[in-house]
C-alpha cells in the first residue's frame, strides 16, 4: 500500500530515507543531521561545477533531494570562481553546519561524495568528479561498493541495450571493468561507450 498515495512520492522518501542513512553510517543515528549535511554538501557542490555539469547532476537525484539541491540557487554566478581551493570548499561547509551538531566538514563532503558514486551513473559522477579542483577532487572515491550482499565487489555491472547471449552488445553508459557474480549476466572487460563480451556465470 502506498503511504503518500502517489508512486513517485513514495519511491523518492524511500531512496531518500537510503541515502540518509549511509550517511548515518558515518556520522551517527540523526536523520536531521544527516539530512543537514546532505543539503549543505550538495549546494557547496553545486556552486562550483559548470552549469552544465550541475544541471546534469541535479537530474541524476532523487525528487525531494534535488529540490534541496536548487535551493538559493543562482546560475548566472556559476562556477564560483572565488573558492577553489580546498580550504574555501570546507569552510563553505562549515559555515552551513553552523547550526547543527559540529560535523568535521572534509568527512561531511567524503560522505555525500561516497553517497554519490554509489548511486548516480558513474559517467556522471566521474564528470562531476573531474570538473572539480584537484584538492577538492581528492575527496571523491573513484569507486565505492555498491549497496548489496558484498560477493560483488566494488563496481556495478554495465548496463546493456539488449540481451544477447553469447555475443557482443553496445554499451549505453560508460563504467568500469569486469566483476562477475554468481548466476548473474555482466560485462568483461573495460568498456568505455563501446562493445564488450557477455558473459552468464552459474
Amino acid at each position: 500500500m502506498s503511504a503518500t498515495g502517489l508512486d513517485v512520492f513514495d519511491k523518492t522518501l524511500q531512496t531518500t530515507n537510503i541515502w540518509l542513512s549511509e550517511i548515518m553510517e558515518d556520522h551517527g543515528p540523526d536523520r536531521r543531521v544527516a539530512w543537514h549535511i546532505l543539503n549543505v554538501v550538495l549546494r557547496a557542490l553545486r556552486d562550483r561545477l559548470p552549469l552544465e555539469v550541475s544541471a546534469h547532476l541535479g537530474a541524476e537525484l532523487p525528487l525531494l533531494v534535488r529540490g534541496a539541491f536548487y535551493d538559493q540557487f543562482r546560475p548566472s554566478l556559476q562556477p564560483d570562481k572565488t573558492t577553489r581551493s580546498l580550504d574555501d570548499f570546507l569552510a563553505i561547509i562549515a559555515e552551513g553546519m553552523k547550526d547543527s551538531r559540529p560535523v568535521n566538514p572534509a568527512e561531511a563532503a567524503k560522505s555525500v561524495f561516497k553517497v554519490l558514486t554509489r548511486h548516480i551513473d558513474l559517467g556522471q559522477s566521474a564528470k562531476v568528479r573531474n570538473a572539480l579542483p584537484k584538492e577538492i577532487r581528492a575527496l571523491w572515491p573513484i569507486a565505492s561498493a555498491p549497496r548489496n550482499n558484498g560477493s560483488e565487489g566494488l563496481l556495478r555491472p554495465l548496463r546493456v541495450s539488449k540481451v544477447a547471449q553469447g555475443r557482443s552488445v553496445p554499451v549505453i553508459f560508460p563504467s568500469a571493468p569486469l566483476f562477475l557474480g554468481p548466476g548473474k549476466t555482466y560485462m568483461t572487460g573495460a568498456v568505455f561507450g563501446g562493445y564488450g563480451n557477455k558473459r552468464a556465470m552459474q
